[in-house]
């Protein structure tokens, strides 16, 4: 016997199905990376709970400090993903790598904000 389907309100194939009951299947930007020290670039990355009970984060990247004095400056970039705010994260392979990279061929710091998504979320999401 067949297993039934739930009844689909919106087909937004290949990114995201909606049903009828409002719930979603997320069909892209769900795999995800972990945090840590990138071997290829020596960027590290942590993510920081901004508001846990939002689930507000942001995954932060701090290149290899190459200067001999600690107290080196560093210029802040504030990025925000893409995905529409219903798919992707920082924790996304694409923006994770890409972050990586750009840390440290720019030598900034990096927030990467880890905004809340349609549609558990209602509107204005972010």
């Amino acid at each position: 016997m067949a297993s039934p389907t739930k009844p689909i309100l919106f087909n937004l194939s290949p990114f995201i199905i909606i049903y009828k009951d409002f719930s979603i299947k997320r069909l892209a930007g769900e795999d995800i990376v972990d945090p840590g020290l990138d071997p290829a670039t020596g960027v590290s990355s942590k993510d920081v709970d901004i508001n846990p009970s939002t689930g507000l984060y942001a995954r932060l990247y701090l290149p290899i400090n190459r200067s001999s004095s600690n107290a080196q400056k560093l210029p802040l970039l504030v990025y925000y993903h893409g995905g529409g705010f219903i798919i992707e994260s920082p924790k996304s392979p694409n923006y994770h790598y890409y972050l990586n990279s750009l840390s440290s061929e720019a030598h900034m710091a990096i927030v990467s904000v880890g905004y809340r998504r349609a549609l558990e979320d209602c509107l204005p999401i972010a």
